[in-house]
């Protein structure tokens, strides 16, 4: 298993293409867009640029790394020569099942197809397609290059041989693979975005400011970042998403969305992307000034 396929070239699309690329993979990384394509290599290049500044690889690794990557705006051409295809569009079921249904026309008849959905159903997923036994989930942590885990979602079809080549393939890129099951919000984001939904709660009712709160869980439960910064991180609109997925799969109270965070994502405050959420993030990516509302 060589080459790769990487659907969107967001930010995790971008940072899975820029782990296999850099492990000598044959990469071809496929987005609609032309801009977001430019986009996502601007992005690997300059993150390969950090990692040769800091002396964890060469400049010829860093030319190796971009060699290997080929960039696409159709998905057939794209998944062409692709043993493995995995798909990181916006965290959407219905997008998502039509790409599935697009890949498994294009795709020769034994290429994987793995998504990077950090929520929906792998099974519903492979529904859409002809070959759910090789349909697999591949959840990536952001930012892809450092961070070592990824949860592989067996779906209801998904086969043994899938899964055990995958989980190989996932310690051949210098990631920890955990195997989990088809459940709403899998582990990760099962137990993150509810604690996220509950901080956003315990500033809705006015319990402790955003900087008290962030420092509570920073100081006091050695988080590495607040809740809140967390949410800003990820996109306070990929919160909802995944929220929506958990109180829909669940039918649980405890799962739902919190209004404010509705409320945020309604009025375009999504975070670190469009320059506020709970930070203001209009002269520095840092979260170091709370947003005007918040303040």
């Amino acid at each position: 298993m060589k080459n790769i396929a990487i659907i969107g070239a967001g930010t995790m699309g971008n940072g899975i293409a820029h782990t296999f690329a850099q492990f000598n993979y044959k990469v071809s990384l496929i987005d609609i867009s032309e801009v977001s394509l430019k986009k996502g290599m601007d992005t690997i290049t300059r993150n390969l640029d950090r990692m040769v500044a800091k002396e964890k690889i060469s400049e010829a690794d860093k030319t190796q790394t971009l060699k290997n990557i080929s960039t696409f705006t159709s998905i057939k051409e794209g998944v062409k020569d692709a043993h493995l295809v995995v798909e990181a569009a916006t965290e959407n079921a219905v997008l998502k099942a039509k790409i599935f249904k697009e890949l498994d026309e294009v795709c020769n008849e034994n290429t994987l197809l793995a998504t990077n959905t950090s929520s929906i159903s792998i099974t519903q997923i492979a529904a859409a397609t002809n070959r759910p036994d090789k349909v697999i989930g591949m959840h990536f942590m952001n930012p892809v290059p450092i961070m070592k885990l990824v949860e592989i979602i067996r779906g209801y079809n998904t086969s043994n041989e899938v899964m055990e080549t995958i989980i190989a393939l996932s310690k051949k890129v210098g990631k920890i693979p955990v195997e989990v099951n088809d459940y709403p919000g899998f582990v990760a984001n099962r137990i993150l975005m509810p604690m996220i939904n509950e901080s956003i709660e315990t500033l809705y009712n006015n319990v402790a400011g955003v900087e008290e709160i962030d420092t509570v869980m920073k100081l006091g439960m050695a988080h590495p970042m607040g809740p809140l910064q967390l949410a800003d991180f990820i996109g306070l609109d990929v919160c909802l998403s995944i929220m929506n997925v958990l109180y829909d799969g669940f039918k649980s109270p405890k799962y739902a969305p919190c209004p404010l965070l509705v409320n945020m994502v309604m009025a375009g405050k999504l975070g670190v992307k469009s320059g506020e959420g709970f930070y203001d993030y209009s002269e520095s990516r840092k979260a170091e000034k709370v947003a005007k509302m918040f303040s």
